[in-house]
């Protein structure tokens, strides 16, 4: 069953390291290793959404999504979108920067970290909105209650995190400006370029989240129609059946779910720029794990085991905002690689943890895993 579902990614994954090993040797092998691991705990709330909407679709629609939608997954977001922000930020053409990635690295990297102040804040903002977002949502399972509780009454103010958001992106460009004055002035044009890039992307995830939010109503409002439909069939003496969507229903899902995983393969991406700015390392990396979550997604769908490990999601989301603070932080200081990676890493292993205790003691209680309003110790 394992080698099956996950046959393909021990595949990619394999061929992914080698190269990785010839590209750059046993640098550019942990880099790789690093992206994957960032690549699958980002997107393994990703890989439940997915798994809990494809169950409700019928074998053709899931096998388009596992098809297309892992194309435009893999080749799509995580290979040729990082070519467009590098290309954009850095005013070359696609084709320009792949052969500069390839041929001349020193150049490359020189337009990348000339270029990375905008990418740090462009991508800064798009998941600082993304955990804010999630944190300031009042939510039955609590991972962190002491946090979690009081930041959802926040929540309630309107327009919340979008003013919190503004405020962090000026304080960032504003101190970049000042840093790049103090320090010559060689930088000081940018912290304009710092201010517009951030809000280019608090613009994106407002467009992202808008059009996943719309594709969502138009999913309620056809399962609620499905369901009476269903309850009048009963009250008739007729069987209630048990049909997965299609059509127009199953459409909607579809682009809903492309929406959503253009999303998080977004945030990353961006994340990505956080460890390596080598687009060939980069592309390694978050392909391998593009290819677990799509396996990972398979394997939810078939195991029927989604809410096992209900404090995953929130690990997923403190990892997105320790690396919304690290990129910002980037715009003007290093931190090492592997500190960025493996705080993505400890803050999903905590979570599964926490969900794991979280099992032991509903079972030990007698409770059932369903529970979602149950007071359990998430091992804080």
């Amino acid at each position: 069953m394992l080698l099956k579902t996950f046959g393909w990614s021990f595949a990619v994954t394999a061929l992914g390291l080698v190269a990785a090993v010839f590209y750059g040797g046993w640098t550019a092998f942990g880099i790789v290793a690093i992206l994957s691991v960032l690549e699958i705990s980002l997107s393994f709330d990703n890989a439940v959404v997915n798994a809990g909407i494809l169950k409700k679709m019928n074998a053709f629609w899931q096998k388009i999504f596992l098809t297309v939608g892992i194309l435009i997954a893999v080749f799509g977001m995580r290979l040729v979108f990082p070519v467009v922000i590098v290309a954009i930020s850095a005013q070359l053409g696609p084709i320009e920067a792949v052969d500069l990635a390839l041929t001349d690295k020193d150049r490359y990297q020189e337009l990348v970290t000339d270029a990375h102040p905008s990418i740090a804040a462009f991508g800064g903002m798009f998941l600082l909105m993304i955990f804010l977002d999630f944190i300031f949502e009042d939510r039955d399972i609590k991972w962190l209650a002491w946090l979690e509780r009081p930041l959802a009454k926040l929540g309630k103010v309107d327009m919340l995190s979008v003013c919190i958001a503004l405020v962090v992106l000026l304080v960032s460009a504003i101190t970049f400006g000042a840093h790049a004055h103090q320090h010559g002035g060689a930088h000081a044009d940018k912290a304009e370029t710092v201010l517009l890039a951030g809000i280019a992307g608090l613009i994106t995830y407002m467009i992202v989240g808008g059009l996943s939010g719309y594709f969502e109503d138009k999913l309620e409002e056809e399962e609620e129609r499905e369901h009476e439909e269903e309850e009048a069939a009963e009250r008739a003496g007729k069987p209630r059946s048990a049909v997965k969507l299609a059509g127009k229903a199953a459409f909607f899902m579809f682009l809903y779910l492309e929406v959503l995983d253009a999303s998080f393969s977004f945030d990353g991406v961006i994340g990505a720029f956080a460890i390596t700015n080598d687009i060939v390392l980069m592309a390694l990396g978050l392909g391998i794990g593009a290819m677990y979550v799509r396996s990972l997604t398979v394997y939810l769908v078939r195991q029927g085991t989604l809410d096992d490990y209900v404090y995953l999601e929130h690990g997923a989301h403190y990892a997105i905002g320790a690396l919304s603070v690290i990129l910002l932080v980037t715009i003007q200081y290093q931190i090492h690689e592997i500190i960025t990676g493996l705080v993505g890493v400890i803050l999903i292993a905590w979570s599964f943890w926490s969900s794991v205790r979280r099992n032991r003691a509903l079972a030990a209680a007698g409770g059932d895993g369903d529970q979602e309003k149950a007071e359990v110790p998430s091992g804080v």
